[in-house]
């Protein structure tokens, strides 16, 4: 297996198998891929000093005929290019909360999954557009709850996304009791579990069917 090569799955955190796919390996312009011994020349790439390098930023393709040396070949995708942007309604998974803010993993942008997952924060000021002094953060959101929610700043490979779930479409899409049963909103601030009848606290979305995965 060559360096820096990566199994690429995704599981959404909704009870659904995890899809894996082939591994895949991301390249920059001047990654150096491997030697002429190892492989061909194809798209999206150059040789120098017996080597195959990257001339893209992408993803990198073997392809081997009757047991000749692989083609190597980088390839733009424009689905691992997807970020979320200012405006953006993603879907996230709840990773720690404090008193403070919801940490969350950015999963999909819209419908679309990413393949790498990015950390978001949800401040308590950013929580509901009304009351706002009166949020609590554990009466909110808990650890592995699915949110919905938007993106209000952009952030880079050392910060986290901020974002909001301060509109009525938005906050706590699925989440699951003590008991590990999925529970069911009931308000627009709590949600039961159907076996226990255990209510919770939760902000409630109202879902809109785009945008829920299952």
């Amino acid at each position: 297996m060559l360096a820096n090569e990566k199994s690429a799955s995704f599981s959404s955190g909704f009870g659904t198998e995890a899809v894996m796919a082939p591994p895949v390996r991301y390249c920059i312009p001047g990654e150096r891929l491997c030697n002429l011994e190892e492989g061909s020349p194809g798209s999206g790439t150059y040789t120098r000093h017996g080597y195959i390098f990257s001339s893209l930023a992408g993803c990198m393709t073997k392809s081997s005929e009757n047991g000749a040396l692989p083609v190597i070949s980088v390839m733009r995708e424009t689905e691992s290019q997807l970020l979320p942007d200012v405006g953006s309604i993603v879907t996230c998974k709840v990773s720690s909360i404090n008193s403070r803010f919801a940490k969350v993993h950015i999963l999909y942008v819209g419908s679309t999954p990413l393949k790498n997952s990015f950390r978001g924060t949800i401040r308590k000021e950013d929580v509901r557009a009304t009351e706002k002094d009166k949020v609590e953060i554990y009466k909110s959101f808990r650890p592995g709850d699915i949110v919905l929610a938007k993106v209000i700043s952009l952030g880079d490979a050392q910060s986290n996304y901020l974002l909001t779930t301060a509109e009525n479409e938005l906050g706590v899409v699925v989440a699951h009791s003590e008991s590990g049963v999925q529970m069911v909103p009931i308000s627009w601030c709590e949600m039961q579990c159907p076996k226990t009848h255990t209510k919770e606290f939760r902000k409630v979305a109202r879902v809109q069917p785009e945008f829920l995965q299952t």
